[in-house]
């Protein structure tokens, strides 16, 4: 087994299906049997996933919501997620727990660290919602900040491409994929997988990014079980 204990983050996009809204059931269903294989096979996951094919704060403030509401609201569209990926998981034959950042009982467990880690030591997958609790960070840096803290052996980046490019290859035929890369050099380069602020956090505290497709059934296993090289490593390692 390659990794111990993982932070897996997800985009709230990646589960709104093709136009990255709402909720998608094929995905969920995907993503839970996933997560649910890797658990059985004794890796020890946390959750933490973002809020937007619901809501996002930024773009709020576009629309005329004041900045804090607006990514309170995100914050909120975060635990909805985190309620539907629970279900999906628990569906899947595998315990499950929502932990929020500020206290929302009876609809989930208030975040405590010792309580989400003896969760997962037992099986469970703890799903950490709400972001940090506070506006003005990302859930990038609610996932950096949840990693340190769980002390996983890695932050992995679930996304619906396999790594890192110098450009977006959507768009770009001739974009160069990374297959390893330095936080400083992802920092200097602006490259906009996760926020600096997530950068900066894993760096100080050597928490190495590890983004790869989610979307293709078995990468997840392929990497945390297998040790394969899947995706793009950024690390403190030149």
């Amino acid at each position: 087994m390659k990794y111990n204990r993982i932070l897996l983050k997800l985009s709230g996009e990646a589960i709104g299906g093709p136009d990255g809204q709402g909720l998608d059931e094929p995905i969920l269903t995907s993503y839970a049997s996933q997560i649910a294989s890797v658990v059985r096979s004794g890796v020890q996951v946390a959750i933490v996933i973002g809020g937007g094919n619901i809501f996002r704060g930024l773009a709020g403030v576009d629309q005329g919501f004041d900045r804090v509401r607006g990514d309170q609201m995100g914050m909120l569209a975060t635990v909805i997620n985190s309620i539907a990926l629970s279900i999906f998981i628990k569906k899947a034959g595998v315990p499950a727990e929502v932990f929020t950042s500020t206290p929302m009982e009876p609809m989930a467990k208030y975040y405590r660290r010792d309580e989400a880690v003896e969760f997962m030591e037992k099986g469970g997958v703890a799903i950490i919602g709400g972001g940090t609790g506070n506006p003005f960070f990302t859930t990038d840096s609610a996932s950096a900040l949840r990693a340190c803290e769980i002390k996983a052996d890695a932050l992995l980046k679930g996304t619906k491409v396999d790594g890192v490019y110098d450009s977006d290859p959507n768009k770009n035929p001739d974009a160069k994929k990374y297959t390893a890369l330095s936080f400083d050099k992802a920092i200097a380069d602006g490259l906009k997988v996760m926020d600096s602020t997530a950068f900066t956090l894993c760096r100080e505290n050597d928490m190495p990014i590890i983004v790869f497709n989610m979307t293709k059934p078995g990468t997840l296993e392929a990497l945390v079980v297998d040790g394969k090289d899947v995706g793009t490593v950024v690390s403190n390692s030149k």
